[in-house]
């Protein structure tokens, strides 16, 4: 088979069953939420009434999502404690994000409905992903390619062996 120059080809097997997934999706946070298999959905911490969990197709190593344990689609529809345990999720997670990845920095934000880029709009989320001095280089701009160096296993396995 010809090599074509301009393809790149990563390999992401992990997306493979949300590719073929026929149907209606059900809402991955609401599984994760209720399934005791924190390993199989990669929730690394819980509150009283928020989650978090490790991000399929991160933007950056350690991209990790914080979810109310509730679906609600909206940021205005949450609760203050809902609010309040997201946050306090947000500041453990980045200390933990800090102390295993060496983070530097950290982006932390929410897509608020699919035209802002919601990929999931129905259930809120926040975005909290580490960042370090470079990571950001020539590779999206000129090779349209990401690199994450770490697999999610490995990184379930550093994230939840840390006191939180």
């Amino acid at each position: 088979m010809a090599s074509t120059p301009d393809l790149e080809r990563l390999w992401a097997p992990w997306r493979h069953q949300y590719l073929v997934q026929r149907g209606p999706r059900r809402c991955f946070f609401c599984a994760a939420r209720r399934s005791a298999a924190d390993r199989r959905h990669r929730v690394i911490a819980r509150s009283r009434t928020a989650f978090a969990l490790l991000n399929l197709y991160p933007y950056n190593n350690g991209h990790v999502l914080i979810a109310p344990s509730r679906h609600v689609a909206r940021l205005e529809g949450l609760t203050v404690q809902e609010w309040t345990d997201i946050l306090r999720l947000s500041q453990r997670l980045v200390r933990r994000l800090r102390d295993a990845l060496g983070a530097q920095g950290f982006n932390l934000g929410a897509n608020l409905g699919r035209t802002a880029g919601a990929g999931v709009p129905g259930h809120f989320h926040l975005h909290l992903v580490p960042r370090w001095r470079g990571d950001t280089n020539f590779m999206p701009v000129v090779g349209k390619t990401k690199i994450v160096s770490q697999s999610l296993d490995e990184l379930y396995r550093l994230l939840t062996t840390r006191p939180a």
